[in-house]
């Protein structure tokens, strides 16, 4: 079964998601009041209605309450204006206290019942005296959330090496595990510049394909086996999955790419044969 539903994003985010559209007509570029887990917010339309499988909006971010009047409009520019005075002021307060403690970005609701403040820290942090000076300042409800460099990125937005939008942004609900075992059973080049992304941490692209690469690489001949070659026997230096070959290097001392239908178990050494190059 489909329903119809509206891709959004916020307008102090980059990732856009999709919502039910509630029967209520709009077009890209209108913007939207919604109500959230933290309370009401507004959204900008990115793309109209569509069919959408319903387990993708098994548990939607956000539930569409109506179009946004001209009222809500100017009340969304004082919004932001107020965010980005709460975290001048935040981090005002924050150096005044000596808190060793980063600032990501501030979200307040769109009633302004409560004012969100982001940020991350590298060990824990009393902010309970900022709190107490942050709630007499606003006069409203006051919450702090750590977040990690991979929420930040996610928040902040950007392209990776790809040159496409980065993956948080765009799709991701959620960050999986992303090991450095994934890049070595990749094959890829161990530098941190080449598999590090934008948060500074491993690419979370490197677990897409981790599955397929270990699968298929139970089909292949470790690292290291010796194997027989049309060419001649030796080692296998290197398993090109996505190609269906391996790298050997020969007794002859050449290194040579051999198809795996190609490649077959060596010849059993047996006490008293001689190594493979000596002369009899």
């Amino acid at each position: 079964m489909k329903v119809e539903v509206i891709r959004v994003k916020y307008f102090n985010e980059s990732r856009e998601f999709h919502v039910p559209a509630g029967g209520i007509p709009v077009e890209a570029g209108d913007v939207v009041i919604v109500e959230t887990e933290d309370g009401l917010d507004c959204c900008e339309v990115k793309a109209p209605a569509r069919g959408c499988p319903r387990r993708v909006l098994e548990a939607p971010p956000a539930t569409v309450l109506r179009k946004a009047t001209p009222n809500d409009l100017e009340w969304l520019a004082t919004k932001q204006e107020t965010e980005d005075a709460a975290a001048d002021a935040c981090r005002e307060l924050a150096n005044e206290l000596g808190l060793e403690m980063k600032l990501a970005f501030v979200k307040m609701t769109f009633d302004g019942a409560k004012v969100i403040f982001f940020f991350s820290a590298d060990k824990r942090v009393d902010f309970r005296t900022l709190v107490r000076e942050l709630a007499k300042k606003y006069r409203t409800r006051i919450e702090m959330r750590q977040i990690g460099v991979r929420d930040k990125a996610k928040q902040l937005g950007g392209l990776g090496v790809c040159g496409r939008p980065l993956c948080c942004t765009g799709f991701l609900e959620k960050f999986d595990p992303v090991t450095m075992k994934m890049a070595k059973e990749q094959n890829l080049t161990l530098s941190p510049s080449k598999i590090s992304g934008y948060c500074g941490r491993l690419m979370c692209c490197l677990a897409y394909e981790n599955e397929f690469y270990r699968s298929v690489k139970e089909a292949f001949p470790g690292v290291g086996k010796r194997v027989s070659t049309p060419q001649g026997e030796g080692e296998v230096k290197a398993v090109l999955a996505l190609t269906g070959a391996v790298v050997v290097m020969l007794d002859s001392g050449a290194a040579v790419k051999v198809r795996l239908a190609d490649v077959g178990p060596a010849a059993a050494v047996t006490t008293g044969d001689a190594p493979p190059g000596a002369e009899g």
